[in-house]
């Protein structure tokens, strides 16, 4: 059995298994079963998701992302802000940096250890689907705006939603939510975890934005999120067509080790 050390982050209960990887791969077995095993919550470390720091041969570092169903993801905001905090904590970065992930170039600040901006892709295009609508911020997302998010059943509903055809074949995440552009609360169903989660990173950021097109208005908004985990907020610019997103928040250490697969 190898053993690899590791750490574990949060941000608004989104966690994550992180392996330092910018000296060489230490984590060599990336088989679909160990990823899922290291982040059950059972039987391994526990998390949302596992990442890996590596090197970038022109940017700060490389991020890439496993969803806790052991298979690649597309971007995970929360991920990618608890990545700049542990980067930034060993020092390999300073307090702006630029890194790539699955969907492109990503700026960053750490505003302090803890609090930590990331500036996401932008998005110039929300369809009209089913009850509610649809964008991509980096992953997949369909909401529903809802009067009293206590009535609904995030992993049943969300289950059916994220299968549902429209969003075939790849499926969604699935976001309900309640509130304006001045705060919202958000519940999410995230896939690849194929379960409600404390908060997502991408979820929150595409709530900010319709909450945005639903005002109707052109501006710079700053748009608080409230996520079963925690607070978060979005910074968006909006000139009437595109949006311009900056996803904010905490990014927590919860402890390291050593671990055997």
């Amino acid at each position: 059995m190898k053993e690899f050390s590791f750490v574990k982050y949060q941000g608004a209960g989104n966690d994550f298994i992180i392996v330092n990887h910018l000296e060489g791969a230490v984590l060599t077995d990336l088989s679909v079963e160990n990823i899922a095993r290291l982040c059950d919550r059972r039987f391994g470390i526990g998390g949302d998701g596992l990442m890996l720091l590596e090197p970038h041969p022109e940017l700060d570092f490389e991020m890439k992302y496993y969803n806790s169903d052991g298979r690649p993801s597309t971007m995970c905001g929360n991920g990618g802000r608890c990545l700049v905090a542990y980067a930034f904590q060993l020092g390999v970065i300073a307090e702006k940096t630029i890194f790539h992930a699955v969907d492109g170039i990503h700026r960053a600040i750490v505003e302090r250890p803890d609090w930590i901006q990331l500036e996401m892709g932008k998005v110039d295009k929300i369809e009209t689907v089913l009850n509610g609508c649809f964008l991509d911020t980096g992953s997949p997302h369909y909401l529903e705006w809802h009067d009293n998010l206590a009535n609904i059943d995030v992993d049943a509903q969300g289950r059916a939603l994220r299968n549902n055809e429209t969003f075939s074949p790849g499926g969604t995440n699935v976001n309900f939510i309640n509130g304006d552009v001045k705060g919202l609360t958000i519940s999410t169903y995230e896939r690849g975890v194929e379960a409600e989660t404390l908060a997502c990173g991408t979820g929150v950021t595409a709530a900010a934005i319709v909450a945005v097109q639903r005002n109707g208005k052109p501006g710079q908004f700053t748009v608080p999120v409230l996520a079963k985990g925690g607070a978060l907020e979005v910074k968006v610019d909006y000139d009437g067509n595109v949006f311009l997103p900056w996803l904010c928040g905490p990014a927590t250490f919860v402890f390291e080790g050593e671990i055997g697969i």
